[in-house]
């Protein structure tokens, strides 16, 4: 009686001690970062309304970041994609230069700035986000805005960084309703959801020590959200992501 005694007392000690180390990890392991998702979309794309979709349902889930960069290559169809930018476009073909490729496909989704899916595939998608989860964050961001609009990005390593990185400002336009009048979605209503309309690196980090950056005020809209990213230089892996909103 006295060992069986013996063993169930050390189990619930076993037990004591899971649930300890499990709350001590709650405590000290910050929170995940969402999952950046970059879709490169046009209005002017017959093929892009399903991925336009897609991103749609991922703004529903708090663990992921979709953002919609419309490019500006389907404009000469006869549609010009009022939110489409010339450095989105550079920015997708960036991705394929490091990718060792000399085209680019629309639509594609870049998660975490390293996985890569053109056309649309939802499957391989979220496998791809379900990876990027997966990965041991490298970099805590902590943002503070001030009395005044102002704002503190802090940027704090979890882990060493194999090289600089960037210190991103995004602001989008979570949800606009387009009439397509011309070009091969032409008589189509369509909604598009965190459209980006401004990517503004704010400084660079070295990623050694814990850092600061500040963003001045700017004037606030109720229609506009916003986001801080930290990439690795030259258009590495998105190691860090907080929501402004």
């Amino acid at each position: 009686m006295r060992h069986l005694a013996g063993a169930a007392l050390l189990g619930l000690w076993s037990a004591v001690a899971t649930v300890t180390a499990g709350a001590v990890a709650a405590q000290t392991e910050p929170p995940r970062a969402p999952v950046v998702v970059e879709l490169f979309t046009s209005q002017g794309c017959s093929s892009c309304p399903p991925a336009d979709a897609l991103l749609a349902e991922l703004s529903k889930r708090t663990d992921v970041l979709p953002l919609a960069l419309h490019v500006d290559y389907w404009d000469y169809i006869g549609w010009t994609d009022e939110f489409a930018h010339p450095a989105f476009s550079k920015r997708q073909k960036t991705y394929a230069r490091n990718a060792g490729r000399r085209m680019v496909y629309t639509p594609q989704m870049i998660v975490g700035g390293h996985f890569e899916v053109a056309g649309y595939k939802p499957e391989k998608v979220l496998a791809a986000i379900a990876a990027e989860k997966a990965i041991r964050p490298k970099v805590r961001i902590d943002l503070q805005t001030g009395d005044n609009g102002a704002l503190t990005v802090r940027v704090t390593p979890l882990d060493s960084l194999d090289r600089p990185t960037d210190i991103i400002l995004v602001r989008f336009i979570p949800v606009a309703n387009v009439q397509i009048e011309r070009g091969e979605n032409a008589g189509k209503a369509m909604t598009y959801t965190n459209i980006v309309t401004d990517w503004i690196e704010i400084g660079k980090w070295s990623g050694q020590s814990a850092a600061e950056f500040a963003v001045p005020a700017t004037p606030k809209s109720d229609a506009m959200s916003g986001a801080v990213l930290v990439q690795s230089a030259g258009l590495g892996d998105v190691l860090s992501a907080a929501r402004l909103d």
